[in-house]
């Protein structure tokens, strides 16, 4: 699971300006905003920079962690 739709609602961002940001279609964004689908490590590192955050805060603490 992701924080990514946190993040974007901290950072006043929508999903339509990430996808472009990413070169990704709004609905595969979408599906990494709603964790239907999780995004590759590349593709999570290119968020980070993208939001200006640290990969680490875009991922939640599981417990088995």
């Amino acid at each position: 699971m992701n924080r990514i739709k946190e993040v974007l609602k901290e950072k006043g961002v929508k999903q339509v300006w990430l996808a472009e940001q990413l070169g990704k279609s709004f609905n595969t964004v979408n599906g990494y905003v709603q964790n239907r689908a999780q995004p590759s490590l590349e593709i999570l590192f290119k968020i980070a920079t993208i939001l200006n955050v640290e990969p680490k805060d875009l991922l939640i603490r599981t417990e088995n962690n």
